[in-house]
C-alpha cells in the first residue's frame, strides 16, 4: 500500500492553463511562425477579400424595402465591425506620432491614403506596416496587417476613441504590462492574434476561413466586410425573390432561413393585482425566443466551433460547444471574470429562462438599448416596485438606485472596454465571501468587509434567501475537491429548476472515479432534456474504464450534433464489434462527425492533438503518430503536443524518446512546471528516480499552488529512503493544501513505516474523511486502528 509514481503526464488539449490577454482571451489560436519577410517592410496596398457565397445578396439589397431598419443598422457598431483602412473610417491620429510606454514603441504616419506603422515585426525587427482594415470603433479601433500567408494580425496598440474628457483620443498598447518579445504567441504577429480564427467570423458576413491545411495558408473571404443583415437573418437571395415575385404572404417565412418575427400575439404584460411587479408573458408561446438567443449565441460567447464556416439559422449546439462556467473565466458563483461576453451568463439568468431574448432589451438593428437607464427595465419590472428606495435602499437618482449597479456588475476588457454580466443575479454577499469572490456591494463600498453587506442585507430583507442553499457553494467545493463535494454537484446537476449551463458545469466537477453520489448523478443527467446537460454528462465517461461506456451507444444519434460527438467520443475505446450491432453505423457517423469537428480548426496543433489521441485510443498508432506529427510541424515547441505526444511514445514502450521530446519541452518552455513534471515521470518510469528529483523540484519550485508537483518530489525522495527529506516536503505541501488526499496517504504510510502509528492514524483519518467511499483510505486506516490496538498502552 506504499503510494507509488503516478503514470506519465498527458495535458489534455484545449483545457491547459495559458495566458490570455486582450480580445485575444475569446480563444487561444496557433499558427506557425511567420518567418523573415523580406526587407521587412509590408506594403501590400489594402485591398478586400469580398468573394460571392450562394444565398448572399448584401445589406444594400435589404435597404430599398427595410429602409428604417437598413439606416438603424448603418450607424450601428455591427455595420462598422470591420471596414477597409480609409480615411473615412480610421479614427487613429496617422499624423506621424510616436509613442512610448516604457516597454513598447511605435509610430504612425500616413502616405497618402495608405496608414502606416512602425514597430517590431516578425523576430523583432522594427519595420513600417501597412494598416489593411479597421477593426471596431467604440471605445476603442484596432488595426489589422495583411501578410503575404494571408493571415491577418491584430496590432497590440489601439486607439482609445472615447472623448478626451474620458481618457480617450490616444494610442495604448492592449498588453503594456507584458514585454511580449517576438518569440511570445501574445505578440502581435504570433499565434494568439490571427484575425482569420481569432476574429473574422463574428466581425464579417458570409465569411469562409479558406485555411489550407497543405500550405499552411489562408483565403479567407467575405460577402460583407462587416456584420450585415444576413449574418443574423441568413441568406437573403430567397427573401430578394420573394420579394420581387410580388411578396406572396402565403409563404410563412418569407424566404429568409432565420425568421425572428413573431406571431404570437403575445406580449409582456403586468398582471393585474400580481405583488410581485414583474411582467409575464401572456399569450402564446412566443415563436421565435430560441432563435434569437440562438443567432446571437455563437459570437456573443466562448465556444468552440464544431462545424466549418456556419450559416445563420443552425441550432447553437449543432454548430458549437459552449465554454461551460470554467475557473477563472466564470467566478464560482457565475460572475464574468475573464473575457467570455454575454451569452454564458444570460444562460445562467432567470429571465433567459423565462423566455426573455436578447431583443426585449437591445434594439436589433441599432444595437443600443431599447430603453435608458431604469426604463429599460421597467418594460417588465414595474417601477412602483422595483424603482424604489424601499427595494434598492439608495438614495433616488443616485448611481446606487440604477438597476444595473447590482444586478449586472462590470468588469472592464481591453484597458477601456466596460461589459455587464448578464446572469440578473441577486447580490449574495455572504456568498462571495464564502467563495472569494467580488460582489457589487463592497466593489463600490470599498472601505466596508464583505460580512457588513451581508449583514446589510438580512437587516433589510431578512435572513432566508430564496436561491439556498446557493449553488456557487457546490462549485467552489468542487473547483476545490473538498470534501462532500460530490453530494453537493450532484444535488446542482439534477435540479431542474437551475440553468442547464449550471448543471452542466457541476457535472464537469464530479470526482473521478465517481462515488455512489457521483454515478446516480451522471446516470439521471445522462436522460436529462437538455442536450447541453446530456453532452456533460457523457464527456464525464472519459474517466470510465471502456466496459463502463457502452450506454453511450443510445446518444449516436441524438438530435444534437454536440451530444452525438460526445457519445462517439466517449465510445473511442470501445471496440466497433463491441457496441450493439444496431449503434455500429450510428457510431461510424458520429465518429466521422467528431473528426470533422476537431478539423475544422486545423490550423491549430490541438486540433491535432486532439485527432492523435482519438485515434489511439481506437487503436490506429500509425495515424496518431502522423497527427502528434502534424500538431509539432504547426509549432515545434507547442507543449501540448509535446508532452502528449512524450506520453504516447511511452505508452508504446519507447521511453528513451519520450525522454527527448520532453527534453525539447523543458528547453522550449523552462518556466512551464508541466514540461518538467512530465520529464521527471518519464525518467522516474525507466528506473532513474535520482534523476527525476530534478526536474520535479523544478515544477514543484515553479509552481507551489499545484500539490501533486510536491507530492510527487516526496514519493522520490522516499524512494531514495531520503525519508527526512521526503517528510519535510509533504508536510510543507500538507500545510499549503491541508486537503490534498495523496499526500495525506503518502505521509501516513511513510509514517507507519517509522513506526509512528498514532501520527499515521490521524493523516489516515484525514484522508478517509475527505470522501467516505475512499476504499483505499479507509484500509488503511482500518489497518492502523488494528495494529494500534496491539500495540502496549504506553505507545498507543
Amino acid at each position: 500500500m506504499a503510494a507509488s509514481f503516478p503514470d506519465p503526464v498527458s495535458i489534455p488539449a484545449l483545457t491547459r492553463a495559458r495566458r490570455l490577454a486582450g480580445w485575444a482571451a475569446l480563444l487561444a489560436a496557433i499558427l506557425l511562425p511567420l518567418g523573415i519577410v523580406a526587407l521587412l517592410t509590408l506594403s501590400a496596398e489594402p485591398r478586400a477579400r469580398e468573394a460571392a457565397r450562394a444565398g448572399f445578396v448584401g445589406s444594400a439589397s435589404c435597404g430599398s424595402c427595410h429602409a428604417r431598419e437598413y439606416g438603424d443598422w448603418r450607424s450601428s457598431d455591427h455595420a462598422r465591425a470591420m471596414a477597409a483602412a480609409t480615411p473615412a473610417n480610421v479614427l487613429g491620429d496617422f499624423s506621424g506620432v510616436t509613442v512610448h510606454d516604457g516597454r513598447h514603441n511605435a509610430s504612425f504616419r500616413r502616405e497618402g491614403d495608405r496608414y502606416i506603422i512602425r514597430t517590431d515585426g516578425p523576430g523583432g525587427t522594427v519595420a513600417d506596416f501597412t494598416i489593411t482594415e479597421t477593426f471596431g470603433v467604440d471605445p476603442l479601433q484596432q488595426y489589422l496587417v495583411l501578410f503575404p500567408d494571408g493571415r491577418r494580425q491584430a496590432l497590440p496598440w489601439a486607439w482609445d476613441s472615447r472623448p478626451r474628457e474620458q481618457g480617450g483620443q490616444r494610442w495604448y498598447h492592449l498588453m503594456a504590462d507584458d514585454p511580449l518579445p517576438a518569440s511570445d504567441p501574445l505578440h502581435w504577429t504570433g499565434r494568439e492574434q490571427t484575425w482569420n480564427f481569432m476574429c473574422a467570423s463574428c466581425h464579417s458576413t458570409g465569411l469562409v476561413r479558406g485555411y489550407d491545411q497543405t500550405t499552411d495558408r489562408y483565403d479567407t473571404s467575405w460577402t460583407e466586410i462587416s456584420v450585415g443583415c444576413e449574418s443574423c437573418h441568413g441568406p437573403g437571395a430567397a427573401h430578394l425573390a420573394w420579394a420581387q415575385a410580388g411578396a406572396d404572404k402565403g409563404n410563412p417565412h418569407r424566404g429568409l432561413s432565420v425568421w425572428f418575427r413573431d406571431a404570437s400575439g403575445g406580449a409582456w404584460r403586468f398582471a393585474k393585482d400580481d405583488p410581485r411587479g414583474i411582467a409575464q408573458w401572456d399569450g402564446p408561446p412566443r415563436q421565435a425566443t430560441a432563435a434569437q438567443v440562438e443567432s446571437c449565441a455563437p459570437c456573443h460567447s466562448r465556444s468552440r466551433p464544431l462545424v466549418a464556416d456556419p450559416l445563420p439559422g443552425q441550432r447553437f449546439l449543432d454548430t458549437h460547444a459552449p465554454m461551460l462556467l470554467q475557473q477563472g473565466e466564470y467566478h464560482a458563483d457565475g460572475q464574468i471574470q475573464g473575457e467570455v461576453f454575454e451569452w454564458g451568463s444570460f444562460a445562467q439568468s432567470r429571465m433567459q429562462r423565462a423566455g426573455v431574448v436578447c431583443a426585449d432589451c437591445h434594439d436589433p438593428h441599432r444595437g443600443t438599448l431599447r430603453a435608458e437607464g431604469n426604463a429599460v427595465c421597467a418594460q417588465c419590472h414595474l417601477p412602483a416596485r422595483f424603482d424604489v428606495a424601499e427595494h434598492h435602499r439608495h438614495p433616488p437618482g443616485s448611481a446606487g438606485a440604477q438597476c444595473v449597479s447590482c444586478h449586472m456588475p462590470a468588469v472592464t476588457y481591453m484597458g477601456v472596454d466596460r461589459r455587464r454580466d448578464h446572469a440578473f443575479s441577486i447580490p449574495r454577499p455572504d456568498v462571495a465571501s464564502q467563495i472569494g469572490a467580488p460582489d457589487v456591494c463592497t466593489s463600490c463600498h470599498t472601505d466596508r468587509p464583505q460580512s457588513w453587506a451581508a449583514s446589510q442585507i438580512v437587516e433589510w430583507f431578512g435572513p432566508r434567501r430564496r436561491d439556498d442553499p446557493h449553488p456557487a457553494l457546490a462549485i467552489a467545493a468542487g473547483r476545490h475537491g473538498d470534501a462532500g463535494a460530490d453530494r453537493l454537484l450532484a444535488a446542482v446537476a439534477t435540479n431542474r429548476a437551475h440553468a442547464p449551463i449550471l448543471r452542466a458545469t457541476a457535472i464537469s466537477l464530479l470526482p473521478m472515479p465517481p462515488s455512489q453520489a457521483s454515478a446516480q448523478a451522471i446516470g439521471a443527467t445522462l436522460l436529462d432534456p437538455e442536450p447541453l446537460v446530456r453532452a456533460a454528462a457523457l464527456r464525464t465517461l472519459d474517466g470510465l474504464h471502456p466496459r463502463n461506456r457502452l450506454h453511450a451507444a443510445r446518444f449516436l444519434a441524438d438530435e444534437t450534433r454536440l451530444v452525438r460527438i460526445e457519445a462517439a467520443r466517449a465510445l473511442a475505446p470501445v471496440p466497433l464489434e463491441a457496441l450493439p450491432e444496431a449503434a455500429r453505423t450510428a457510431f461510424t457517423q458520429a465518429w466521422a462527425e467528431l473528426l470533422t469537428s476537431e478539423r475544422v480548426v486545423a490550423e491549430r496543433p490541438e486540433a491535432h492533438v486532439n485527432i492523435a489521441a482519438l485515434l489511439a485510443a481506437r487503436g490506429d498508432m500509425a495515424s496518431a503518430e502522423a497527427a502528434y506529427r502534424d500538431a509539432l510541424a504547426r509549432d515545434p515547441t507547442h507543449l501540448d503536443a509535446l508532452v502528449n505526444f512524450a506520453d504516447f511514445e511511452a505508452r508504446r514502450g519507447q521511453r528513451e524518446a519520450a525522454e527527448a521530446i520532453l527534453r525539447r519541452a523543458v528547453a522550449a518552455h523552462p518556466r512551464e512546471a508541466e514540461a518538467h513534471y512530465a520529464l521527471a515521470l518519464t525518467i522516474a518510469q525507466q528506473g532513474r528516480v535520482a534523476d527525476a528529483l530534478g526536474p520535479i523540484g523544478q515544477a514543484s519550485a515553479l509552481r507551489p499552488e499545484e500539490p501533486r508537483y510536491a507530492y510527487v518530489q516526496g514519493i522520490a525522495l522516499n524512494q531514495l529512503r531520503r525519508t527526512e527529506d521526503a517528510v519535510a516536503v509533504l508536510r510543507a505541501n500538507l500545510e499549503r493544501h491541508p486537503r490534498h488526499r495523496d499526500s495525506l496517504f503518502a505521509l501516513a504510510t511513510i509514517e507507519r513505516d517509522r513506526a509512528n502509528i498514532a501520527e499515521a492514524e490521524r493523516l489516515a483519518a484525514a484522508a478517509a474523511a475527505l470522501n467516505p467511499a475512499d476504499r483505499e483510505a479507509a484500509t488503511l486506516l482500518a489497518q492502523l486502528r488494528a495494529l494500534r490496538g496491539r500495540l502496549p498502552a504506553r505507545q498507543q
